[in-house]
């Protein structure tokens, strides 16, 4: 379920106060840990956290009119969601994050980068926090243009 509002302001103020309150939490938790760089706005219907076009005028490789995407925050229909894309692909912060959440005691519902969660106590946010911190943005786009070579190698082949 996304969102067509134009700001983050808006879209906090269209949820429900549950849920408002759980994204607000995270959302703080992602501003007080986000690296220098990245930038904070609506990105695809969800608050979204990413690489300013410019300091990567490339933008996303399958719609370069969109920044690169760090990560989102959203409310889908049966659950809120934190979509960790610094987590994809690398597979050393995906175990450590795995690792860390496991620590916890707090079961991790997740996909490949998505986070799912009912209620904001399902969340360690200090894992959160340091997985949002981990990572700068010079470190994550030179990790996404390998990505991308690595995959534009493969299909040569």
């Amino acid at each position: 379920m996304t969102s067509n509002v134009r700001t983050v302001s808006e879209f906090l103020d269209a949820l429900p106060d549950d849920r408002r309150a759980a994204i607000s939490a995270v959302r703080n938790v992602i501003l007080k840990n986000l690296p220098k760089g990245y930038e904070e706005g609506m990105q695809y219907g969800m608050i979204g956290y990413y690489v300013p076009h410019s300091l990567f005028p490339a933008g996303y490789h399958c719609n370069p009119k969109e920044p690169l995407t760090y990560a989102n925050l959203g409310s889908q229909k049966n659950h809120m969601a934190l979509y960790l894309c610094t987590v994809y692909g690398d597979e050393e912060t995906a175990s450590w994050f795995r690792e860390a959440w496991a620590a916890t005691g707090k079961k991790l519902d997740m996909g490949k980068a998505c986070v799912r969660f009912k209620k904001l106590d399902d969340l360690p946010l200090d894992v959160i926090g340091e997985c949002i911190a981990r990572v700068p943005v010079d470190k994550y786009v030179a990790r996404y243009e390998s990505l991308l070579a690595q995959q534009a190698s493969r299909r040569k082949k």
